[in-house]
């Protein structure tokens, strides 16, 4: 009886259907002794691939077939939704605009708390830059040409990404100081997500994906404390 309820299977499926036309008959499985599931071509725009799927079960002798579901089902060709990824995921460099806020999850493995070691040997010795094994290094007037160079380039303090940003680089924990007579003013971008990942910074330069940046979640509406039910009014005669 289950197998045969092929023309009750597919008129369920066309009440689902609605005005979409339910394809041919394409297999039937068993679920159990008392159930099976009949299978149609799903001809629904958008839905290639893609079956009607309805399970019929007989609950014993001297009862009707009844349908239990009706579902759509993906086949091994359907066209089906990408897998979800966070939008945290999605973001790639160069992504982030002026304006932008982009906070570092709780548990990001580019930063640790300033009492733990950095695990750069040049950080934690802090060794100085004296020229050894060069021929030369730069003079008075070459570090003075480069520090200007760099101010007013688009990774300067006056760009338009550091007068937006919530806050300077010299404060994140991404911000990676230069040796050697740069080092009060310049230092490298070491956050992948940041548009100036791998560039000379300025110290007061800064974007939306500093390490300290919070977003915030509050409602836009403010909710009083205390609020009064004025709909209704009580009226005293106090003349007496």
């Amino acid at each position: 009886m289950l197998l045969d309820a092929v023309d009750l299977a597919r008129a369920a499926a066309q009440e689902e259907a609605g005005m979409e036309r339910v394809g041919a008959h394409v297999g039937v499985s068993t679920e159990d002794e008392h159930s099976v599931t009949h299978l149609f071509e799903a001809e629904h725009a958008g839905y290639r691939g893609w079956t009607w799927a309805v399970t019929v079960a007989h609950a014993g002798e001297g009862t009707p077939v009844s349908v239990s579901e009706v579902v759509l089902l993906p086949g091994k060709d359907a066209l089906v939704a990408p897998e979800w990824v966070p939008w945290s995921e999605r973001v790639r460099a160069g992504d982030l605009g002026v304006g932008d806020l982009m906070p570092p999850r709780e548990d990001d493995p580019r930063l640790v708390e300033a009492y733990v070691q950095s695990d750069d040997p040049a950080v934690e010795e802090v060794a100085l830059e004296i020229g050894l094994g060069r021929t030369r290094v730069l003079s008075r007037e070459g570090r003075l040409d480069a520090a200007e160079r760099w101010a007013s380039s688009d990774f300067g303090p006056r760009s338009d990404m550091a007068r937006s940003a919530p806050a300077h680089c010299g404060t994140c924990g991404f911000y990676t100081r230069v040796a050697g007579a740069f080092g009060s003013a310049f230092g490298v971008c070491a956050n992948e997500i940041a548009p100036a990942d791998g560039h000379v910074v300025h110290v007061e330069y800064g974007c939306g994906a500093h390490s300290q940046v919070e977003v915030d979640i509050s409602p836009m509406v403010p909710v009083a404390d205390l609020v009064y039910d004025d709909a209704q009014l009580e009226v005293l005669d106090v003349s007496e």
